[in-house]
């Protein structure tokens, strides 16, 4: 039977109470499975960092073709011998790239462009091993939040995809009386251009778990629509950019124009159409390649300065903040692009020129996350 209560009992003082319900894994912010998979997808964005920076330096070094063989896993175990460091170069002497440009090389000098082809490929390697540990641990566990199982596997889709695209990129250069002496440009562009989206949608994945998702569900309604379009536009300007980057460090085209903002004296390059069919120049011709690079980049610039501009109409400080970082970036890599190409693209500038190329990236990334999902002041903080 039922008591009988006072008028003026407060509500819910006694009596029974409503259980909460339990708070499922995607609801518990930076705790549990959120927590760990972030952490998980950190070490897998700063290996992909470093491959794509040691993927750089390995054709700065013209190594990429030093390892003849796709071997994804007795590949992995180095010559142990110095039988064993001969065959693998008397293979390389069957090649056009040995018979063209490097016979003078003894087994020492083989030796080094050797290492840094086969440190690129264990990087890919250890890559994949962390996200196949990483996801079936999770799996396992059943630790993965609702509606993350495919982004999670996307990745390591992405990741096999690359080990393909990038032994179909070496396979072009590995040639026997084609005088082919580099792997094809559009084939390295393709290589550079998954990684950087692998890079990207690893990057969004962290961005998006380092906060809750109801905090997400709230700040998505305070989306900034016209700023989150303009740099969607930007990221695809650069994407395009790091592509034609790629054409240029394919056929060395940074190291035949070397003067700014002309090119050979003039304002548009010198047989800049001249091989046969047409369309080769787009990505065999140096000059050509080269001015493209430039032209887009100039604007690109102008591009930034006006999404920076948008930016700094943004109500949320930490978005205008986002915005001014993105701008500094770019402006930095565009001064690093123009002493590349005065110094005839050295290694070591020519590596500060790529790695900046994944600030501007990752920044570009950070401002359009801001913009869809915009961290909001209290007036207490405010």
């Amino acid at each position: 039977m039922s008591q009988k209560r006072s008028i003026f009992e407060e509500v819910g003082e006694s009596g029974p109470r409503e259980t909460p319900k339990a708070v499922g894994v995607i609801d518990q912010g930076n705790k549990g499975a959120r927590r760990g998979i972030r952490a998980w997808l950190m070490v897998l964005f700063a290996l992909v960092v470093v491959m794509i920076v040691v993927g750089g330096l390995t054709r700065l070094t013209e190594s990429g073709l030093s390892i003849t063989e796709w071997r994804p896993v007795t590949g992995a175990m180095p010559p142990l011998s110095e039988a064993d460091w001969q065959a693998e170069f008397d293979k390389y002497k069957t090649i056009d790239q040995w018979r063209i440009d490097n016979q003078w090389m003894t087994l020492a000098d083989f030796k080094t462009i050797y290492w840094w082809e086969w440190g690129h490929r264990q990087i890919g390697r250890v890559i994949g091993l962390v996200w196949a540990l990483g996801f079936a641990g999770f799996a396992i566990a059943r630790k993965i939040p609702t509606g993350w199982s495919g982004r999670l596997f996307l990745i390591g889709a992405l990741g096999g995809l690359q080990g393909a695209v990038g032994w179909w990129m070496v396979a072009s250069g590995v040639t026997s009386g084609e005088d082919v002496t580099t792997v094809a440009s559009y084939r390295l562009a393709t290589h550079l251009g998954l990684a950087f989206i692998i890079l990207g949608f690893i990057g969004w994945y962290i961005l998006m778990l380092g906060r809750e998702e109801r905090d997400l569900m709230q700040a998505r309604r305070g989306k900034e629509a016209k700023l989150f379009s303009m740099s969607t536009g930007l990221m695809h300007m650069g994407f395009v950019q790091i592509l034609l980057g790629a054409l240029v460090a394919g056929i060395d085209a940074g190291r035949s124009f070397v003067d700014w903002p002309m090119m050979a004296g003039q304002l548009f390059p010198p047989d800049a159409f001249e091989l046969t069919p047409l369309w080769t120049n787009f990505f065999e011709n140096a000059g050509l390649v080269q001015f493209m690079h430039r032209i887009w980049g100039y604007l690109f610039v102008i591009f930034a300065v006006v999404v920076w501009r948008a930016g700094r109409g943004s109500a949320h400080g930490a978005t205008q903040f986002a915005f001014n970082a993105v701008l500094a970036a770019v402006a930095l890599q565009l001064v690093l692009g123009i002493v590349t190409v005065l110094y005839a693209a050295p290694v070591n500038i020519a590596i500060l020129h790529q790695i900046m190329a994944i600030f501007v990236w990752s920044l570009i990334l950070r401002a359009r996350f801001l913009s869809h999902y915009p961290v909001t002041r209290s007036i207490r903080e405010g």
